[in-house]
C-alpha cells in the first residue's frame, strides 16, 4: 500500500454501504480523513453500523438528506450504482464537491503494476483468465478485484511495488476514476448498455474510455479488432495499441488463423483446446493472452489455464449433465449480444429459458439465432411476451412460465438426450430476482432439485 496523505484531515462522505463503500470509508479513516457514511436504505444488520460507528465514522441511514450538500465535504466517494441525477449527488455536482468511486481510492494507495479490464461483455472472465495466466509465472503475487465482486482498495491495501493486480471496471467505476493509470487497459468490446443510467451512447463509451485516458505510449491498450467501430474508438487512446481479433488477422496482437491462436505471428495453442466454449469465450482468451504475453507469460502457463478453467460462475457456467442432457448457467446474459454469442456456442439443441426486465426493447435480432440453435423456448418475467413473439417469428415451440426457477422442470419436458438447457436470459433480472447472481443461484439449484446432484 502506498503511503497518502491527501485525505488528512480531509472531510469525506461515502455514499452506499456495498461491499467497496464500507471498505472505502474504514481506509478513510486510516488515511486521517473525518468520515460520514450514508446509505439511502437502513442496513437489516446491525452489524454493519455499529463496525462503522466503532471506528469513529458517523453512520446516516434511511434516506440520501440533501442538507448533507451544505456541510462543506471535501470529497465525496460515491457507490457507482448511484445515479448522477441523484437529488444529493446532482447538488455535489452543482457546487463542484469532487466525486470519486472506490476504484479511484483504490488506484491511489495502490503502488504495484495495474492491468484494467472493462467492455460491455466479457470483462469478470477476461479479468480471471488474465490473473490466472500471470499468476502462472509471477514471483510474487498477483490478484484480482473491482467489478468483479472484491472490493479494489481493499486488495490494494495488502499489495506491495512487486505485486500486480487485475482490475475489473465498469463504466460506472470509471466515471469517477480521473486519474486511474493502469499499464496494461483492456477494452473486450463496446454495446449499447446503461443507457438508462448514461443516457447517450458516447457518454457511456467515454466512460469506458477513462480506462486509458491517462496512458501514455510506453503503456497498452489491448482492444477488440472485430469492428471498425472499435478501431476508431482505439485512435483516441494515446497507448500503444495491441488489437487482439477472432475475425481479423493482425501480427501486433493476438488472433486466430485456420483454428489457431497466434501471438505477432507466433503459434500459441488450438482453438478447439479451450475449455470454454463458445465465440465469445475464444475473444476472452485472445484478450487475455495479449495481456499476459505483454507481462511475460509462457505459452505453457497460458496453454495450462486455458485448457483447465471451466468458466466463471453464472458466465456460460457448466453445470451438469443428467440423463445425456447438459444444463448451463448463463444468468450473466442480460443483454441480447449476449445471448447472440452463447447460442452460437453450442453445437447441439438448445432448450432456452430467457427473459426479464422490460427495458422497452424487442427481440427481433435473436429471430436467426432462435431459427438456427433453438428447438424449445420457456419465456418468462416482464417480457416474456416480447420474447414470445420472437419465437413465434423464428417458428420456435414457445411456453411460457413464472420464472427462471419453475422453467426447468418445463424445459425438462421438452427435452431430449444430447440436448442443452440453457439459462441465458437477454434481460436483466430485476423484476424477480435482486440480481443476475441470485437468479442464476436459484436456476442452479432447481436443476439440482429436477435431477437428485449437485453441480459439477
Amino acid at each position: 500500500m502506498k503511503k497518502i496523505d491527501e485525505y488528512q484531515g480531509k472531510k469525506v462522505l461515502v455514499m452506499g454501504f456495498g461491499i467497496s463503500g464500507i471498505n472505502a470509508a474504514h481506509l478513510l479513516v486510516k488515511l486521517g480523513a473525518n468520515v460520514t457514511a450514508n446509505d439511502k436504505a437502513t442496513p437489516k444488520n446491525n452489524d454493519i453500523v455499529d463496525d462503522l460507528e466503532a471506528d469513529g465514522i458517523r453512520v446516516i441511514t434511511g434516506d440520501n438528506p440533501i442538507s448533507l450538500a451544505n456541510e462543506g465535504f471535501d470529497v465525496v466517494v460515491k457507490n457507482p450504482g448511484i445515479p448522477y441525477d441523484n437529488p444529493l449527488v446532482a447538488a455535489f455536482v452543482k457546487q463542484g464537491t469532487p466525486i470519486i468511486t472506490e476504484a479511484e481510492l483504490g488506484w491511489q494507495i495502490f503502488d504495484g503494476h495495474l492491468v484494467s479490464v472493462t467492455g460491455s461483455n466479457g470483462k469478470t472472465t477476461t479479468t480471471t483468465l488474465t490473473q490466472l495466466m500471470i499468476a502462472e509465472n509471477a514471483k510474487h503475487q498477483v490478484k484480482y478485484a473491482g467489478n468483479i465482486g472484491i472490493s479494489f482498495s481493499k486488495i490494494a491495501e495488502d499489495l506491495g511495488p512487486d505485486d500486480t493486480l487485475v482490475t475489473e471496471l465498469s463504466s460506472f467505476q470509471l466515471l469517477g476514476a480521473p486519474t486511474i493509470h493502469p499499464h496494461i487497459a483492456i477494452i473486450t468490446n463496446i454495446f449499447s448498455n446503461h443507457l438508462d443510467y448514461h443516457k447517450t451512447r458516447e457518454n457511456y463509451i467515454n466512460a469506458k474510455l477513462n480506462i486509458t485516458r491517462n496512458q501514455t505510449k510506453d503503456d497498452f491498450l489491448v482492444i477488440n479488432w472485430d469492428r471498425d467501430e472499435w478501431q476508431k474508438i482505439a485512435q483516441r487512446s494515446q497507448a500503444t495499441i495491441v488489437p487482439f481479433s477472432r475475425l481479423n488477422k493482425s501480427h501486433e496482437g493476438s488472433y486466430v488463423e485456420d483454428g489457431m491462436i497466434y501471438w505477432r505471428g507466433q503459434e500459441v495453442m488450438p482453438t478447439k483446446d479451450i475449455r470454454l466454449i463458445g465465440p465469445q469465450n475464444v475473444e476472452n482468451a485472445l484478450a487475455a493472452i495479449a495481456a499476459a504475453k505483454l507481462s511475460g507469460v509462457t505459452n505453457d502457463a497460458i496453454k495450462k489455464v486455458l485448457t483447465t478453467f471451466s468458466g466463471v460462475r453464472h458466465r456460460l457456467q457448466y453445470v451438469m449433465e443428467y440423463q445425456e442432457r447438459l444444463f448451463y448457467n448463463d444468468s450473466k446474459s442480460t443483454d441480447i449480444e449476449a445471448t447472440e454469442v452463447a447460442l452460437q456456442g453450442f453445437n447441439r439443441p438448445v432448450i432456452l429459458l430467457a427473459g426479464g426486465l422490460d427495458r422497452g426493447y424487442t427481440f427481433e435480432r435473436l429471430v436467426p439465432y432462435f431459427k438456427k440453435h433453438v428447438k424449445a423456448m420457456i419465456v418468462f418475467g416482464e417480457c416474456k411476451d416480447k420474447m414470445k413473439d420472437a419465437g413465434n417469428q423464428a417458428g420456435v415451440p414457445v411456453v411460457e412460465s413464472e420464472n427462471a426457477i419453475t422453467a426447468v422442470p418445463e424445459a425438462w419436458k421438452l427435452s431430449e438426450p444430447g440436448d442443452v438447457i440453457l439459462l441465458s436470459p437477454a434481460n436483466a433480472s430485476w423484476d424477480q430476482f435482486p440480481s443476475f447472481e441470485v437468479r442464476g443461484d436459484k436456476f442452479i439449484e432447481a436443476v439440482e432439485e429436477l435431477t437428485g446432484k449437485k453441480e459439477q
